[in-house]
């Protein structure tokens, strides 16, 4: 089994002696390869590359017109002789020395191995507050928005081994933020692990997050939604929304009208309707393709979320009119979070994959 490890780098000079050393102490007894792909850093990282591949072994692709990282690593990809590719920063905060625990699960079987930062044994070392929420945020949306990934605990790792086959012959996003994320939801894999490391402290060099890089990484997710077919779905499941709302006032319209119920108790059959209507709508079209388990399971789980859908609208109403907004608009917000927990319960548990 021959090894590719593939380093995006942009001003990272100072980084590479301890991280050749570092990976060639680690490798011993392992066929492989270094691959650096730098976009052509003001601190010549490539020329330092050069220089240390007399002593150890390593490819240098100096990249003048093109930037980015998921590029780097897709063209390391395509560079990379190896039956395994390892994916990692230069900046140190990787430690070289998990790549073992990486690839032993590879050869156990797995398709792809991440090291996370957040199962079991793993963890963060001296990020400030905001850096552990943004984190933390960036893979709550990545995952209740991406269900493919939902089990992944760092689905947003940049430090990773998989197999060669994942990726061969599959179309990535050269702009994707992160690289991890579109091979997760795009590769040819079935078997995934995680191994616990210490994400450490950064030696030399500044973080490249900023405010556009987190932007970057919501129109990520977007995407990724959109080929996933996700985007579909919610729409779909806003158009039989509102098919409800049409049996629920027509309904209670005709229970008052008709059969003279008091308008006090004519809202309970009606609504009765229009949520069996939504679901049999979301069952036969929105999930048609994900459907598992009884109809009468898939019925019961459907009121357990219009009836936390229905707490979700209440509790944002009540904070909103507390908080001095005019009833009407805390009202549309309150509807909009109703919205948004009912299709994240019914995507994720009535109708999970």
């Amino acid at each position: 089994m021959k090894v590719s490890i593939i380093v995006p780098t942009y001003n990272e000079r100072d980084n590479l002696e301890e991280l050749f050393s570092r990976i060639s102490s680690a490798l011993k007894g392992y066929d492989y390869e270094i691959i650096i792909v730098d976009d052509d850093s003001p601190d010549k990282t490539w020329e330092k590359a050069m220089e240390l591949s007399k002593l150890y072994p390593v490819k240098v692709i100096r990249r003048v017109n093109e930037k980015g990282l998921s590029s780097a690593v897709i063209r390391g990809f395509s560079e990379a002789s190896g039956d395994v590719f390892v994916v990692m920063d230069a900046d140190l905060q990787h430690p070289p020395e998990v790549i073992p625990s990486l690839l032993r699960e590879i050869e156990k079987g797995n398709d792809i191995a991440i090291a996370s930062r957040y199962v079991k044994g793993g963890k963060v070392e001296n990020w400030p507050f905001y850096r552990r929420l943004i984190s933390r945020g960036a893979i709550i949306i990545g995952r209740l928005a991406l269900p493919k990934i939902a089990g992944i605990k760092d689905p947003v790792s940049g430090f990773f081994a998989l197999k060669r086959s994942v990726v061969e012959g599959v179309k990535l996003n050269p702009i994707g933020f992160k690289i991890l994320m579109e091979i997760l939801i795009k590769g040819k894999y079935s078997r995934v692990t995680e191994v616990p490391f210490t994400f450490s402290t950064r030696k030399f060099g500044e973080s490249k997050l900023k405010g556009k890089t987190m932007v970057n990484y919501l129109r990520h997710v977007y995407r990724l939604m959109k080929w996933e077919g996700e985007v579909d779905r919610i729409l779909k499941f806003s158009i039989v929304g509102l098919s409800g709302v049409g049996v629920n006032e027509g309904f209670l319209w005709l229970f008052v009208n008709f059969f003279h119920i008091s308008k006090e108790l004519g809202v309970i059959p009606s609504t009765e309707l229009s949520i069996l209507n939504n679901f049999l709508w979301n069952d036969l079209w929105t999930f048609k393709d994900i459907k598992k388990g009884s109809v009468i399971e898939r019925l019961a789980k459907f009121h357990v979320a219009a009836f936390v859908g229905a707490v979700a609208q209440f509790l944002v109403y009540w904070i909103l009119l507390f908080l001095g907004i005019h009833y009407l608009l805390a009202n549309l917000f309150g509807i909009g979070a109703s919205f948004v927990v009912r299709y994240i319960f019914n995507r994720h548990i009535t109708w999970a994959q």
